[in-house]
């Protein structure tokens, strides 16, 4: 019960990170985005706050070897550049100008009950159910 509560907390807390910062609104992400037209910085200082705030709890948990509700850290060691990583960043960056949502505020989006924010999950789910279907192999060459 514990993980629940503090993982329903952590994820309250994000979601109105993500209220407070915009990072939700399409229309601020996409101008975020336009550096031909009127680009927005704001979304940018938004960005580096979270890398700043988050910097000192990844240098704690490369230390550590358990969470402090015991679960074992899974600290991502890998540094090498793939053609998945590069395909991957591609189609995410793809649709998160298209669309101005990526997962994370998507789906704090979902309370706001808009028509696009529902289609936009949907078709996450879908992407995400048919990566789990299909083998891999045939999804991206390596």
């Amino acid at each position: 019960m514990k993980n629940v509560a503090s993982a329903f907390a952590v994820g309250l807390i994000f979601g109105i990170g993500l209220a407070v910062s915009q990072m939700m609104n399409p229309a601020k992400v996409i101008g975020f985005l336009d550096f031909a037209g009127r680009w927005d910085p704001t979304l940018a200082l938004v960005m580096i706050g979270a890398l700043i705030a988050s910097a000192p709890g990844f240098a704690l948990a490369r230390r550590r070897t358990g969470s402090l509700l015991g679960e074992p850290m899974r600290v991502p060691t890998r540094r090498d550049i793939s053609v998945r990583l590069v395909g991957g960043a591609a189609i995410f960056g793809i649709g998160w100008g298209i669309a101005g949502f990526c997962p994370g505020p998507a789906l704090s989006a979902i309370a706001t009950g808009q028509s696009r924010v529902l289609l936009f999950v949907a078709a996450m789910i879908v992407g995400a159910l048919l990566y789990r279907i299909l083998p891999a192999e045939r999804l991206i060459k390596t």
